[in-house]
């Protein structure tokens, strides 16, 4: 059994193989709302987030739990809040723990496990100062924090490029006077339904804390879903509705479309994850078995599938669409065909991509929810499939990860503000590259 080399890019279909040689594939005049108007302006907000509707439960107050002054990367302050509504708990974690918070993020949730009832409220500096147009709240993808993805793209050593800057879109965007923040999610490849729950959040504080009726959303890769779940009002039974307080939203390389990356390249996703197989990425597997060094394990926590009580990516899942009608499978891969459509391989068994997304995929249902006329909607997408160290999508135009099909398909969207792609980016790359900060600056004006 070879072994494959593992990196751990970000993005929608985050932990990726690592390639090998024989794959190539209304602002306030001081810019400071007194402490006790925000304290009565976020309850307000809180409140009528939870005006009753159809199969959505009141809102309660958010809880600030703690402060993290002059954090760096660019950041003034972050804070982290609880959502104490009802239903919004514990995910669970990979045991060996790969899906762990980790660096500064371990530091501001107080655990490596959060629940994911709280979420991180990043605010860039100069978010006090007055600032200009309507304030921005950027959202990351998976596997990822708003450090990493907004503001120090090299803080891995995994941005998408041999080099990699020390500053980033928050920086890029706050340095041309709009007032910037960020949403840090709990669990790595949590519930998007969960997290667009706490983009509504951080929203209601960003307008409370303000004063203005709505933000602009920035969202990247697997942080698109959550941020269009929150916008299309598709949301758990314990969810509130959409709030009317999205001016604009801004998609980078989300897979509007879904990906099936998982299940078309599954044999090296087992080499690159399987633990009895030496693999440590923090990504799902498409199989339930798998033959590692002659013996034939089990790792249902790393399944895609919910798997004898366990679930532990759950945003995986909610990714995927059949991508096979149009640009195929990987026919090179071992077992490619009972990995993709179920059944027992050579060396793996799983039950393959249908039985998954009907297990909980959000592509479809968002698609027919559909994203408000109120609010337009800009897509922009990479052309380049290279990213460095890992075993890119080849089957047809791709930022590597998400087919550049996906990423611009505007099904469901009523009102398309703009499109774009910008060919010589990967997907890690749209959004810290300068041509891709230039094309959201100027989507915000």
């Amino acid at each position: 059994m070879r072994r494959t080399p593992t990196s751990a890019p970000t993005g929608a279909a985050a932990g990726l193989p690592a390639r090998t040689p024989a794959r190539t594939p209304a602002r306030t005049p001081s810019g400071r709302v007194p402490a006790a108007l925000v304290a009565l302006l976020l309850t307000l907000t809180a409140l009528l987030l939870g005006a009753p509707t159809a199969g959505a439960a009141s809102a309660a107050p958010l809880t600030l739990e703690a402060t993290f002054p002059a954090p760096g990367n660019g950041w003034a302050k972050v804070e982290r809040y609880l959502d104490p509504t009802p239903g919004f708990g514990p995910e669970q974690y990979p045991a060996d723990g790969r899906g762990d918070q980790d660096g500064a993020r371990r530091t501001y949730f107080g655990t490596g496990e959060p629940s994911s009832a709280r979420f991180l409220l990043y605010s860039a500096t100069g978010w006090d100062a007055g600032g200009t147009g309507t304030p921005v709240l950027l959202v990351h993808g998976a596997n990822d924090n708003a450090d990493r993805a907004w503001a120090n793209p090299g803080e891995s050593g995994t941005c998408g490029a041999s080099a990699c800057p020390s500053t980033g879109l928050a920086q890029y965007l706050a340095g041309t006077g709009r007032r910037v923040f960020a949403v840090g999610f709990a669990h790595k490849q949590g519930d998007n339904l969960l997290q667009a729950q706490a983009v509504g959040d951080a929203l209601a504080l960003i307008r409370a804390r303000l004063g203005v009726p709505r933000v602009d959303v920035v969202a990247w890769s697997k942080g698109e879903v959550a941020a269009r779940a929150y916008v299309s009002s598709v949301r758990p039974a314990q969810g509130r509705a959409y709030a009317g307080d999205v001016r604009r939203l801004i998609t980078l390389g989300g897979p509007n479309g879904g990906l099936d990356y998982v299940y078309a390249h599954g044999w090296d996703f087992d080499l690159a994850t399987w633990p009895a197989c030496g693999g440590t990425a923090n990504a799902p597997s498409p199989h339930l078995y798998m033959t590692c060094y002659g013996t034939y394990t089990a790792q249902p926590c790393l399944g895609v599938l919910p798997t004898g009580g366990s679930d532990c990516y759950p945003g995986q899942r909610q990714l995927l669409a059949r991508w096979d009608a149009t640009y195929g499978v990987d026919t090179t891969a071992q077992d490619w065909w009972t990995t993709y459509y179920g059944g027992q391989g050579f060396y793996t068994s799983g039950q393959g991509i249908q039985a998954a997304v009907g297990a909980g995929s959000l592509i479809a249902p968002l698609q027919r929810a559909g994203i408000p006329a109120s609010v337009p909607t800009y897509l922009l997408a990479g052309g380049s499939a290279d990213i460095p160290g890992v075993l890119n999508e080849n089957r047809g135009p791709s930022d590597g990860i998400v087919f550049t099909a996906s990423a611009l398909d505007t099904t469901g969207i009523a009102t398309v503000g703009g499109t774009r792609l910008l060919t010589g980016l990967n997907h890690l790359e749209l959004a810290w590259a300068p041509d891709a900060e230039a094309q959201v600056a100027a989507w915000l004006d």
